[in-house]
């Protein structure tokens, strides 16, 4: 292990000298990570949750483990706040619905009331607006143990999945988060099941009178009225049509478990899901229960005492971005660990239709999920960054020939693939295409997180980077994808990050992208991006943006300064050619703020899921992007 140098150290070193030191301690760092199969993965770091959620389920279906509680009800206490919340993010305000979910696990895990940690927690919860202030999905939960009507729910009905693709609100007009939930979701609400908690959250509740009907020339009050119609069918539904509904819902949601148990690769769909199938007759030795339940362990943490669950897992974006940082700090291109990712990435390609293809029925798979399991969701953004990895990768000896047929025929599958998920406006969404219809939005449940999919910025920078790189600047799709980009620049010259935090990831992701399709490091459009990171350069050299950027403009680039965010925005200076002190401030923050193993602290999260509302801490993004930017850096200044 190398030990950091010291402030004075700093002052006397050749930038160049110090900054191939900083990489060469951050490359062993990140080499020491790699799995034997090949593939990297950093843990995901989310919020309470996650881990108040898996008790509840388990207390639903009556799987009570006593150390299992025992371990997450340590972890959940360990994040309260000081007066006495959960924030979703570290850092962040008090969550109300964060903060009921965790106070109900930790109930059922023996905390009494009067504890002074549960008093302060339920005082918070009040002084937020009660339980009748929480989400929706908050409130799902509630009712699933009686301490919630369903009856003053969202109706879910699910004849839903009976209306046809091109019908408005189907469920192929969600996002496919939103959908793999839905479904599931559905047929707990038509159960209403209540099961006993052995307590009531009385404590909790403050009587705030119901929201207000909204007048009918809203999109809300056409809607409230349409909740109320599908409650009165809720009490009579008609039996025939319900029962095949059920059925179908059944059917869909089998269909869709992975071969690790999982549904989606993330956290919602997978516990409603086995919700579901459980309240269908499904008995807990049925193989998609027992899977579904392994499964969900594998996604656990349990350390010192302390268990944690992960929301979903990223080894396939992990590996890929590893890949890509390591060839930029001009690790060989043969090196045994590059072909041992290769590999292992070649072995995840998608080759199945998903449900991508009902909008796209004609158009052949290919391309790569997020997760180890996932071959229903692949997605452009890995696709793209896995292009780009295997590009750089190639060896000697006598298996390289049939890794580079592979490879060629695996990259041109996925550029077939990518340019059919194009949107309709030339750029390119996560998972779907032309998923752009907002009326879902306006739904009475849908009051967390997006439920849609529109081309971002992000999605598209990263694929534009890799068509770019393939030669194909000049095609007329990666035009429109060009322009697309140019004009979703934001007038003081950012770009918005749908998947990561927030105005800097989105501009460190689209100013190399663009410089790479052929746009001029002079055009306006670079310039202005230039002087907007430039402003926004924190006075200690790096660079941070806190997470209330998506609700609080007057956060946007600002905040403390990150490892992965400061690697961001060097990305992006370095892409336009800049070589000046903003650059070298940045460097030198890196290297001034390295740890002695060669890895960064980042507490804070700097990954998004749902903007506003749902916040990932990568914990190998403050490992990857400063080698990537350092290899970048240390390559212009040869």
């Amino acid at each position: 292990m190398h030990a950091r140098p010291t402030g004075d150290d700093h002052a006397s070193v050749d930038p160049r000298v110090l900054a191939k030191g900083t990489l060469d301690r951050a490359i062993h760092c990140l080499r020491e990570q790699q799995q034997a199969p090949g593939w990297w993965k950093g843990e995901l770091e989310t919020n309470v949750t996650m881990e108040a959620e898996d008790l509840l389920l388990r207390q639903f279906l009556g799987l009570r483990d006593e150390a299992l509680i025992r371990n997450t009800a340590a972890w959940i206490r360990s994040k309260q706040r000081p007066d006495g919340a959960w924030d979703v993010f570290y850092g962040g305000p008090a969550d109300l619905s964060a903060t009921v979910e965790a106070y109900v696990a930790l109930r059922l895990a023996g905390d009494l009331p009067d504890a002074e940690h549960m008093r302060r927690a339920a005082s918070r919860v009040r002084e937020l607006g009660g339980l009748e202030r929480s989400r929706v999905f908050t409130r799902v939960w509630l009712a699933l143990f009686g301490e919630w009507s369903w009856d003053d729910l969202p109706a879910l009905p699910p004849e839903v999945i009976l209306l046809p693709s091109w019908f408005p609100l189907n469920i192929y007009d969600f996002g496919c988060w939103a959908r793999q939930t839905i479904v599931p979701l559905t047929v707990v609400a038509a159960h209403r099941p209540a099961r006993k908690l052995g307590f009531t959250l009385k404590e909790l509740r403050v009587g705030m009178p119901e929201s207000e009907r909204q007048p009918l020339s809203t999109w809300a009050g056409r809607f409230q009225l349409l909740d109320r119609a599908l409650h009165f069918y809720e009490k009579r539904p008609l039996g025939a049509l319900r029962r095949h509904a059920l059925r179908l819902c059944a059917e869909w949601i089998v269909r869709r478990q992975e071969s690790d148990g999982c549904w989606g690769g993330i956290q919602p769909p997978w516990v409603y899901s086995i919700m579901a199938l459980h309240l269908l007759g499904y008995p807990m030795d049925h193989p998609a229960i027992r899977k579904a339940l392994d499964g969900l362990d594998s996604f656990a943490i349990d350390k010192d005492g302390l268990r944690r669950v992960e929301a979903c897992q990223s080894p396939v974006w992990d590996t890929c971005l590893a890949g890509v940082a390591l060839r930029e700090a001009g690790v060989p291109a043969d090196d045994p660990g590059l072909l041992r990712a290769a590999d292992w990435l070649l072995e995840q390609e998608v080759r199945v239709p998903g449900d991508w293809s009902v909008r796209r029925p004609d158009l052949a798979p290919g391309g790569w999920a997020f997760e180890f399991a996932n071959v229903n969701y692949p997605d452009l953004d890995d696709t793209a960054e896995v292009v780009m990895a295997l590009r750089g990768i190639r060896g000697g000896g006598d298996d390289e020939p049939a890794r580079a047929q592979a490879i060629e025929c695996t990259v041109q599958r996925a550029l077939d693939w990518t340019f059919g998920m194009q949107c309709s406006d030339g750029g390119w969404a996560a998972f779907d295409v032309d998923n752009t219809r907002t009326l879902c939005g306006e739904l009475p449940f849908c009051d967390f997180g997006e439920v849609i999919d529109p081309p971002s910025a992000d999605v598209t920078a990263h694929v534009l980077e890799m068509l770019g790189r393939e030669g194909l600047a000049a095609d007329p799709r990666v035009v429109r994808g060009r322009d697309w980009l140019l004009r979703e620049q934001e007038a003081d010259g950012s770009w918005f990050g749908r998947w990561g935090a927030n105005y800097i990831y989105g501009t460190g992701a689209a100013v190399p992208a663009l410089i790479e399709v052929g746009v001029p490091s002079d055009a306006p459009s670079i310039r202005l991006a230039v002087r907007w990171l430039e402003e926004r350069q924190n006075e200690d050299g790096g660079w941070g943006e806190s997470l209330r950027s998506y609700e609080d403009s007057a956060w946007r680039g600002r905040g403390v300064s990150t490892a992965s965010q400061s690697a961001w925005a060097l990305l992006a200076l370095l892409a336009a050619g800049e070589r000046g002190a903003a650059v070298e401030r940045g460097v030198a923050w890196l290297a001034r703020t390295q740890r002695t193993d060669g890895s960064w602290d980042e507490p804070e999260f700097t990954g998004t899921g749902f903007p506003g509302d749902f916040y990932i801490n990568y914990h190998l993004y403050r490992l990857i992007f400063p080698v990537m930017a350092l290899g970048r850096y240390l390559r212009g200044n040869t």
